[in-house]
């Protein structure tokens, strides 16, 4: 499929422990929804991404500083760059897309 709602995309997170849910994989990109629980744990990645904030708002921090999000922003981060989202409300979510190739 490829159109997605963020009702359905987070319909498709169907396990609790389930924080990340491919819906689209191409060549050169990925589309995904990521809802961490209480605390983003995740790690650099080997591709630049951009994250559409779907709903909720907290703190992103990426390379040593923070800024503060809140629905429809739009933030990019290279790859192997270390980010992460803090003090986020229970109601975040956010659309993933995975640029390019992993090195």
């Amino acid at each position: 499929m490829d159109k997605f709602s963020i009702a359905g995309a987070l319909g498709a997170l169907t396990d609790n422990s389930e924080t990340y849910k491919r819906l689209l994989e191409k060549t050169d990109f990925d589309v995904g929804m990521y809802r961490p629980d209480e605390i983003d744990d995740q790690t650099p990645h080997a591709r630049d991404e951009i994250y559409i904030v779907a709903s909720g708002t907290g703190i992103f921090y990426r390379a040593g500083e923070r800024e503060k999000f809140e629905p429809d922003d739009v933030l990019f981060v290279a790859a192997h760059i270390e980010h992460r989202f803090e003090d986020f409300s229970k109601d975040f979510a956010t659309w993933v897309v995975f640029i390019g190739e992993g090195t």
